[in-house]
């Protein structure tokens, strides 16, 4: 399994937008922040915008909010927003496997793929705001 740059660019678009907690921002302003084009930004936030991770606001103030509070938007589901399925093989997330009687690594399939969907499920922006408000902060110790 690879996080592509959609993945990991909608992530990072997000943090930024998480850290300004609430105030809207302009495609332009996330795309600097975050060193992405802005035509790349705005094809990242239709799939984002339908599933409600983020929303727009119209007018002078207008820009992008999170559609939902950071502390509600995991890692994992906008991971799977952008990526599909997180699944490292054909058969990590189902029981009804052709090769099961022959697989002797299925198991370890299946476990890495639960571990996985765990982690990224139990990490949401607000999490990722936090530990980037840490980071900032050595930087200058």
């Amino acid at each position: 399994m690879r996080i592509s740059t959609k993945g990991r660019y909608s992530l990072e678009a997000l943090l930024h937008m998480a850290i300004l907690d609430g105030k809207a921002l302009s495609v332009r302003a996330i795309a600097e922040a975050a060193d992405i084009s802005e035509a790349y930004l705005e094809q990242l936030f239709i799939p984002l915008r339908k599933a409600g991770i983020v929303r727009s606001i119209r007018g002078s103030d207008g820009g992008y909010v999170p559609g939902r509070a950071p502390d509600q938007i995991t890692v994992g589901e906008v991971l799977r927003i952008m990526e599909g399925s997180l699944e490292i093989t054909e058969c990590a997330k189902t029981t009804e496997c052709l090769q099961s009687a022959d697989c002797m690594c299925r198991e370890i399939w299946a476990e890495l793929y639960t571990a996985i969907n765990d982690c990224v499920d139990s990490i949401t922006l607000s999490d990722l705001a936090k530990a980037y408000g840490v980071m900032e902060k050595m930087e200058y110790i």
